[in-house]
């Protein structure tokens, strides 16, 4: 075999992605660097690796379509839109009129539109969350719509599977939207939701080219009957009731049931039209317009890579801009962009209360190390980091002064804010916000802090795992 023929070849696509990584896909510098690094000093893997996680060169055109549709059913909500930016809104809830600016920005960035008549329902435990979602799921009427990355093929995936199938014999309409790369990697399969579909449910495959790493669909949504809605962290598996090696699950999500529901409703819409490109109707057995009995101002933020900027991301640094007295963070995984780190930088060299929650131990090991490390440069600036001791902690959440704040499925990483789709829920209302902070505060008598003192006696072993981890946390 000519080694020194195959190993020219090897040079050529390297040289080639390269190029492609300057001048073509024009990476932000830091992702460029890491890429020409993973390149010409991994040649052997680094093209391999590079066709798996980082090309984007065709990202415009894979999401034409999916762009366009986005803006045929966007159009139905274009005069409310115009309504907010234009006029002078009066805030039915008080609470919201501080985040004023940040409600606005989300309006304009993505047309996140505020409903404010909401009541929100949290969940911190997996058996509460999905008993709330079965509930809901026997109830419904005339439409379920499911929308996750991971269904198992486990005791809770097949639970929900028959339940889904009980109400498509009924004569409900049920869909399930699942992502290909994350059902697959969740031990699912087509044959998995047979008696879904042998009793008149449809399944949605989102993205089938598994061989992509990126441009997953991370969302978690359910909508039942137009009117609630779901959202937050939990993928349906036996692992998000503590029954997997990570042990206890930690994670957040909310119920909402009002005119919010009709926003994750249009999300579940184009993430179904895209996938299926299943023409569905804007009528109103899906869209109800109902009154919720509650008070919540509530605003539905999609980010992914069909949109211009990263609108989750910059809610999040909006929030953390608007903290006066406590900003709190949980994410199973912290790898943020220099915007981010500063945000809470400066809320905390400004007398800000910040608190970042983080896991005790590695689900996917080499974000894990990165996280680590990316917290810890936090320390110096007043930012007090924890590590989760019960289990995993997998909330992606913030709340800043117990007042406002996010749920949803978009962690604090690079992934979440360029690569994958992600939804989030941001709301406006001292009620939902003292009780986030609460359950933070709860948290705390499980975590351990992460003292600078600490940090600094880690072993050499852990400084390595560190700075290999970081060096590469920028690709993509």
């Amino acid at each position: 075999m000519n080694w020194s023929f195959i190993l020219g070849i090897i040079l050529l696509f390297d040289i080639f992605f390269a190029i492609v990584v300057v001048f073509v896909e024009r990476k932000n510098p830091t992702s460029a660097l890491a890429w020409l690094m993973v390149l010409f000093f991994l040649p052997a893997i680094g093209f391999v690796l590079y066709l798996l996680f980082g090309q984007n060169y065709t990202r415009r055109k894979m999401f034409t379509v999916k762009e366009a549709g986005d803006r045929r059913l966007k159009e139905i909500f274009e005069e409310q839109h115009r309504d907010l930016v234009d006029s002078h809104f009066r805030f039915a809830n008080p609470d919201a009129e501080p985040y004023r600016d940040t409600i606005f920005a989300l309006l304009q960035n993505n047309r996140a539109f505020l409903t404010e008549n909401n009541r929100v329902e949290v969940y911190t435990d997996g058996k509460e969350k999905f008993d709330a979602l079965f509930e809901a799921i026997r109830d419904a009427r005339h439409h379920i719509h499911l929308e996750y990355f991971i269904v198992n093929n486990d005791e809770l995936g097949r639970a929900v599977v028959h339940a889904l199938a009980e109400k498509a014999r009924e004569g409900v309409e049920v869909r399930l939207l699942f992502d290909a790369m994350g059902t697959r990697a969740g031990k699912g399969s087509k044959k998995a939701f047979h008696e879904l579909t042998d009793a008149g449910g449809q399944i949605g495959v989102f993205f089938p080219s598994i061989y992509r790493l990126n441009y997953r669909n991370h969302r978690k949504i359910a909508v039942i009957d137009g009117a609630v809605g779901f959202i937050g962290g939990f993928n349906i598996g036996d692992e998000y009731l503590g029954k997997g090696p990570m042990g206890y699950w930690r994670d957040t999500a909310v119920k909402i049931t009002g005119q919010a529901a009709s926003l994750l409703q249009l999300r579940f819409f184009l993430d179904w039209q895209f996938t299926t490109k299943e023409s569905m109707e804007v009528v109103e057995q899906y869209f109800p317009g109902v009154e919720g009995s509650g008070t919540t101002p509530v605003q539905i933020v999609s980010g992914g890579p069909d949109t211009r900027w990263n609108p989750v991301k910059e809610g999040y640094i909006k929030l953390i801009n608007s903290a006066r007295e406590s900003c709190y963070v949980q994410t199973p995984y912290f790898i943020p962009d220099e915007s981010i780190s500063d945000a809470l930088r400066l809320a905390a060299l400004s007398g800000v209360d910040v608190r970042l929650m983080i896991p005790c131990k590695p689900d996917h090991p080499f974000v894990y190390w990165a996280s680590l490390s990316f917290a810890a440069d936090l320390l110096d600036a007043g930012v007090q980091v924890y590590t989760y001791d019960n289990g995993f902690i997998h909330a992606k959440t913030v709340v800043v002064d117990g007042k406002a704040g996010s749920v949803g499925s978009a962690n604090w990483d690079v992934r979440s804010f360029r690569l994958n789709f992600e939804a989030n829920a941001f709301f406006y209302d001292s009620a939902v916000g003292s009780e986030m902070k609460r359950r933070f505060i709860e948290d705390l008598a499980v975590c351990t802090e992460l003292t600078p003192e600490r940090y600094a006696e880690r072993p050499t072993l852990i400084k390595i795992k560190e700075s290999i981890s970081r060096l590469f946390s920028p690709l993509g």
